[in-house]
């Protein structure tokens, strides 16, 4: 199977070829190792589709679409891939903040981190500080992510990282935000480790943050 084939058809999101080059791949019986490089050329599709889309070549609609071939592909190869907890590389707790809507940052973050590895647990959008805090509690992750796209998010997100400090869960965790506003003044201002509006880049800085 030629990797740079599956690569370059994700990135031109042609879902029925993608579907049949895992199909295909699939029925050769394969190793759990030649599954997770396919998953890997399947992200650098994902990366291909990021920067059309930072060139304006892309839109919002086909970065939705991208997550969602993603996941298909993934929800494929998962039987192959076998999900051993050797493959977990960390947990994410992941949400929109209160008082905004916007999921669609947050779904494709959510894909790629359950690709690459991540155990990914989405608790949805306009959440408050208290749903935050109840799920780091319960699930003990590595990281938390939260999204917004509203200016108004950025307060959101102070408050909630306010509350995890409260609830003295703060420095357990590394916090990545995410979404249009976002920016370096901002971060600093809510008090995260980090900051992205590009999916394939907050996927980077979590894997660097649990090697």
């Amino acid at each position: 199977m030629d990797l740079k084939v599956l690569t370059q058809t994700i990135g031109d999101l042609e879902e029925d070829k993608v579907i049949e080059i895992i199909d295909d791949f699939i029925s050769t019986n394969p190793s759990e190792e030649e599954a997770a490089k396919v998953v890997n050329a399947c992200q650098e599709g994902m990366a291909i589709v990021g920067e059309l889309f930072q060139k304006g070549e892309y839109f919002v609609g086909d970065l939705i679409f991208a997550g969602e071939l993603l996941s298909d592909t993934i929800d494929m190869l998962k039987p192959v891939i076998g999900r051993s907890t050797a493959t977990i590389k960390g947990k994410i707790v992941l949400g929109t903040v209160h008082g905004d809507l916007h999921d669609i940052g947050k779904n494709i973050f959510r894909s790629m981190s359950e690709a690459a590895g991540f155990e990914v647990y989405d608790i949805g959008i306009d959440q408050s500080v208290n749903a935050f805090v109840e799920k780091v509690n319960e699930i003990k992750p590595d990281i938390v992510g939260m999204s917004g796209v509203l200016t108004l998010a950025l307060e959101s997100m102070k408050d909630t990282v306010d509350g995890l400090k409260q609830a003295g869960l703060r420095d357990s965790i590394k916090i990545i935000i995410g979404g249009n506003p976002v920016n370096k003044n901002a971060s600093k201002y809510i008090g995260a480790d980090a900051y992205t509006t590009n999916a394939a880049e907050g996927v980077k800085i979590a894997q660097g943050w649990v090697k």
